[in-house]
């Protein structure tokens, strides 16, 4: 089974983790950017990975618009942000974002995983400072007995460099997809 992985990636999160998967699966890898229709016409496994940003996936919509109609049947959508893949809050929440906008019969067939970024306040683009700053400043007004674990992750490493980056995370999406291929 011919496989590729695509990402779109910001901060450079996504992009460790594509790389990491395309190297384990010993598949091509392309930025979206860099990506056409024919190059992806060549492939039956899709891998996209994707960055959360308030709720969207970078790059997604652009890619479904353009590539649903030629979309294998094994395609995979990753994400990567600071949101915790362990807390299933999180991932119904990214799920419900992902609904607004996947076809249906795409959505049906499609694996979903979602993998934990990095968060370098340094590095964030004026608009996601102050939305951080936004988050921070509503968390801080809390009463801090009802705090899920995360916030106050998040309140206690405001402005610092937050690394959740683990190559071990992308296991569960290397065996479904060698799965796969065995199963053929």
């Amino acid at each position: 089974m011919k496989t590729i992985v695509v990402y779109a990636s910001k901060y450079g999160s996504t992009e460790t983790y594509a790389r990491w998967i395309a190297e384990a699966l010993h598949a091509d890898l392309y930025a979206v950017k860099a990506l056409s229709s024919e190059t992806l016409s060549r492939y039956d496994c899709i891998l996209y990975g994707g960055g959360l940003y308030a709720g969207g996936v970078k790059g997604l919509s652009t890619f479904l618009k353009k590539y649903a109609s030629i979309l294998p049947k094994t395609f995979i959508l990753f994400t990567c942000g600071i949101a915790d893949p362990n807390d299933p809050a999180n991932v119904q929440h990214i799920r419900n974002s992902l609904k607004k906008i996947f076809p249906p019969d795409l959505e049906a067939q499609t694996a979903f995983f979602h993998l934990r970024g990095r968060l370098n306040y340094r590095k964030l683009s004026v608009m996601h400072r102050a939305m951080m700053a936004m988050l921070q400043h509503m968390l801080a007004k809390k009463d801090p007995a009802t705090l899920r674990v995360e916030d106050q992750q998040l309140l206690d490493t405001y402005g610092n460099d937050v690394n959740f980056i683990d190559r071990s995370t992308i296991q569960p999406i290397l065996s479904f997809v060698q799965d796969g291929i065995n199963a053929k």
